[in-house]
């Protein structure tokens, strides 16, 4: 039998326009959700009654949950067959609401079914949830709802969601090992620092001879470890902080974003998947009729780079002087030559929205390519970087037992 615990809940009286508080005993944060519509309530927020300390929700700035593309690609293809269904918009949110496993994106949908039950747009309810809803979408939506084809265009974001995802969970696994053999590498030097250097060095003073400057070296460092490695981890979570306040500053953007793509591997990777995003998602936007120039200001923003955004406002700029689209393509540094010269065939043959559906195509096979031989081009490099600083570090600790072998040899011939 399901636990009936506490909940306390926000809610809007359908019959005064107030906002109500309270608690309500249920199994669970839908069954409470269906409890107050039932009253006439349409909920806003829904929580467990904390009783301890323990039962307390933390959140740990830089680790809040978000929305993932999978889930989006879900709900937006769920919602898709409900309204194509027939299904009134305030009871698709309804069974969404009851549906959503994600606890953020519930609670998004609870505030979005209030805002529209008073009278809001559908679009503009999403608009107001941005680290929820992503722009492309909200965009996506909007000229559905005002085209009658809302349906449909659930369906395109859904689709599009899904590639995207199926993308992300490619990278993911394509750097994850490099990832943990980097972090393994990393504990085994300092351990070794911290452990093993230190019985040598007992051995080292017995020998009564200098020691050789790499020995000295890592003695040195095995003594400061006391301070040297509290103040690193500090140093790192300091930074942590700081990355998560400021990564989406522009000053910090244009200087990290560009580095990005001109890192070695995986800043051709990450200059593909900037163009296959970008190329994705203006065709989507342009076959469900969303002006150029407005197309281009939420691809550039949904871009996630900060030289891409900065190439797209230029061929914004270009399309609002009535020039080509395709000739300041040509001039940016971060979309490739063939880019320009597909999109300027696309615009001359009236066929932009399919032409740019092809790149997308073209360099999301090239992604997934790449992404597939990033791991066996990493493995080497890691075997052979680690080798050397293990090894490195075995031969300077090795280095003073060498050096009296030799000179008992000399001595001895």
């Amino acid at each position: 039998m399901p636990l009936v615990e506490e909940y306390t809940y926000r809610a809007v009286d359908a019959s005064g326009g107030g906002v109500v508080k309270g608690t309500i005993e249920a199994t669970s944060e839908s069954a409470v959700a269906s409890k107050l519509r039932a009253q006439g309530l349409t909920p806003l927020e829904v929580a467990l009654t904390s009783k301890t300390g323990l039962n307390r929700e933390i959140s740990i700035p830089g680790f809040a949950k978000r929305v993932k593309v999978d889930v989006l690609a879900v709900f937006a293809k769920q919602m898709a067959g409900l309204i194509n269904a027939g299904l009134p918009l305030m009871r698709t949110l309804s069974i969404l609401i009851d549906q959503a496993e994600d606890k953020k994106l519930r609670e998004a949908l609870v505030q979005v079914h209030a805002a529209v039950e008073t009278g809001s747009a559908f679009s503009s309810a999403l608009a107001q949830h941005p680290d929820v809803f992503p722009p492309l979408m909200v965009s996506m939506v909007r000229v559905g709802e005002s085209g009658g084809f809302l349906g449909q265009s659930l369906t395109t974001v859904a689709d599009t969601y899904k590639e995207e995802a199926e993308l992300q969970n490619k990278i993911k696994s394509a750097t994850t090992y490099p990832l943990i053999v980097l972090v393994i590498a990393i504990l085994g030097v300092v351990a070794m620092i911290t452990f093993v250097v230190p019985v040598f060095e007992g051995m080292f003073k017995n020998l009564g001879s200098e020691l050789p400057i790499p020995t000295q070296i890592l003695v040195t460092l095995s003594n400061n470890m006391f301070w040297i490695l509290p103040i690193m981890v500090v140093a790192g979570i300091v930074f942590w902080f700081w990355w998560i306040k400021n990564r989406n500053e522009e000053r910090v953007r244009k200087v990290v974003d560009p580095l990005k793509l001109r890192m070695p591997v995986f800043g051709p990777l990450a200059t593909k998947i900037a163009v296959a995003r970008f190329s994705r998602g203006l065709s989507m936007m342009l076959k469900a009729g969303v002006p150029l120039v407005q197309a281009l200001g939420i691809v550039g923003a949904a871009s996630n780079n900060y030289k891409v955004e900065e190439a797209v406002r230029a061929v914004q700029e270009s399309v609002k002087q009535g020039k080509s689209f395709s000739t300041p393509l040509a001039k940016a540094e971060v979309f490739p030559p063939m880019v320009a010269q597909m999109a300027a065939v696309g615009e001359e043959s009236g066929t932009l929205p399919d032409m740019l559906a092809s790149i997308a195509d073209f360099y999301e096979g090239e992604v997934k390519t790449a992404t597939e031989q990033l791991t066996s081009a990493i493995e080497p490099i890691l075997i052979v970087g680690i080798g050397i600083i293990i090894g490195g570090m075995v031969i300077s600790l090795y280095m003073p037992i060498f050096s009296i072998y030799g000179e008992l040899g000399n001595s001895g011939g």
